[in-house]
């Protein structure tokens, strides 16, 4: 005791050897090991092995423009100017061929635009006299840089924000150098070929040497994100259908989404974030020529993006699933399995969809996807009618439900006429609820759902504490009601997202048609 009314002091004695140093908990040389330096490196590089394609073209290029400073003869010819080739080479190489491109004009542009606005502005300089041609100098200098750095803001102009700094620099280096090294004209002559070499070496080496194209990159990410979309539906439902409540994630795991046991989640997540990986791809695919699949002119890139967008705009649904998984508002389990069939089924039909699309767009071939879509909406029908016969679940409380001896369970199945048209049928199952005499497994039952549900205590539990005040209970019974309603949040989700796979084949097919997609008919 401390000496307060209350509180209690408790000292633990430890010896020196279970004192652990904070430094001594994780060596410092863990994480500069060069084996482990070593492994992360290669599987960097095993990810994607364009990156390595990549480095070394760069060296490459790098080399191939040194050797006109490491020999003589084209040393002699541009002298130091040369330099500026193994700049641009390093600036202007990018890692797809449509962004070299993209940059090399930007480059192009923006120097011969410096150099002629700086041979124009040293032959006024010069003609004014020696004392004003500092001055023009230093004012054109200014005019330069604000008016450059206040049009790279424009939004229209911003995709060339790179050539308005090409003009700046180039402007400032050419025409300061000429002004005191003489020759003005001589000057940005000389390094406009520099910069003329650096980039046609850049260019040939990019294209000529294993290619690396931004548009099958594009094409590559599209559909890879409809695979992640369809993995992550399958699971967030298995899982919400199979958990039990006996094991809930710490809230600081569900803040910062840390779910090692979700792979796909974090798929479905990257897919949502890939907006600017998709606006930039498409922009740096309309800089490359025609090539592998992608044959005639002006292909329909920006497509891609239309079509990623509304992929998101599916996403955005399988995260609120994901959310309702975690969420702590958790309906009961037997609730949750007593429509489990027709949320499974919808699920599976949703996520063969998006696999088929994903498959046409991959092969470049489209086949009319309405078979696929009829299925869709037949089991999302079925799982709302489902619903609808059996919305007293939601509504009734739990006095009621254990007064009934048993419940019947509707459950609708689509079969085939002989027609061969699908129809649903309506069959019903007997359930048994609730006994007179509460069994031990009944017992076991009402203890896990007092831990693993919300509210985590049972509203029977507070009719026997006198402390609580009676006008509570009706209140406090319709709280626990709010857990069956979490599972019509999870369904109705589901149903949303369904809808939305219509616009979704809408912007594919669009795709399709604009790309000249190769028709075939579905199975």
């Amino acid at each position: 005791m401390n000496g307060k009314k209350g509180s209690i002091r408790i000292d633990i004695c430890l010896t020196p050897k279970d004192v652990v140093p904070e430094g001594a908990k994780k060596p410092i040389s863990e994480g500069l090991s060069p084996r482990k330096w070593l492994r992360d490196v290669w599987d960097f590089a095993r990810q994607d092995t364009n990156r390595v394609t990549f480095a070394l073209k760069v060296g490459l290029a790098c080399l191939l423009v040194s050797l006109l400073i490491l020999f003589r003869a084209p040393y002699d010819i541009f002298g130091a100017n040369i330099i500026w080739s193994i700049l641009t080479v390093a600036i202007m190489f990018e890692y797809t061929v449509g962004a070299t491109f993209n940059r090399g004009f930007n480059r192009a542009v923006g120097s011969v635009l410096a150099g002629v606005f700086a041979v124009v502005v040293i032959q006024v300089a010069m003609s004014s006299g020696h004392i004003a041609e500092p001055y023009i100098i230093g004012f054109s200098i200014f005019l330069i840089g604000a008016v450059t750095s206040f049009m790279k803001l424009w939004p229209s102009l911003v995709p060339y924000e790179y050539g308005f700094r090409v003009i700046l620099f180039t402007y400032c280096l050419i025409i300061v150098s000429g002004y005191r090294m003489g020759n003005p004209i001589r000057t940005a002559m000389d390094r406009l070929y520099s910069i003329a070499i650096g980039a046609l070496i850049a260019v040939l080496v990019n294209v000529f040497i294993c290619p690396i194209w931004a548009g099958e990159q594009l094409h590559r990410e599209l559909v890879n994100s409809f695979n992640s979309l369809a993995d992550s539906l399958e699971e967030c439902v298995k899982k919400y259908l199979s958990d039990d409540g006996s094991e809930h994630p710490e809230f600081s795991k569900t803040v910062m989404d840390n779910f090692l046991d979700e792979p796909a989640f974090k798929k479905c997540r990257a897919t949502l974030n890939s907006s600017a990986k998709f606006d930039s791809l498409a922009n740096s695919a309309k800089w490359e020529p025609p090539h592998g699949r992608f044959k005639h002119f002006f292909y329909p890139w920006a497509e891609y993006v239309k079509v990623g967008n509304v992929l998101r705009h599916c996403a955005y649904e399988v995260m609120a699933l994901h959310g309702c998984v975690h969420s702590e508002i958790q309906a009961p389990y037997n609730l949750r399995c007593a429509f489990k069939f027709e949320i499974l089924d919808t699920t599976k039909q949703a996520a063969e969809l998006l696999r088929s699309l994903a498959k046409d767009l991959s092969n470049m071939k489209w086949s009319l996807q309405t078979s696929l879509l009829k299925h869709v909406h037949v089991s999302t029908e079925r799982l709302q009618h489902s619903i609808d016969l059996h919305s007293y679940l939601f509504t009734a409380s739990q006095e009621d439900n254990y007064a009934k001896p048993q419940i019947k369970i509707s459950r609708v199945v689509s079969v085939k006429n002989q027609s061969g048209e699908p129809e649903t049928k309506t069959t019903e199952n007997t359930v048994p609820m609730a006994m007179e005499v509460e069994s031990y497994h009944e017992m076991m039952k009402r203890q896990q759902r007092k831990l693993h549900s919300w509210p985590s205590r049972e509203v029977d539990d507070f009719e026997d504490d006198e402390n609580v005040v009676s006008d509570l209970i009706p209140r406090m019974r319709a709280l626990e009601s709010t857990t069956a309603l979490s599972l019509v949040t999870f369904t109705s989700l589901l149903i949303e997202f369904v809808a939305r796979l219509d616009h979704l084949v809408e912007a594919a097919e669009k795709l399709a048609n604009m790309a000249r997609f190769k028709q075939q008919t579905a199975n």
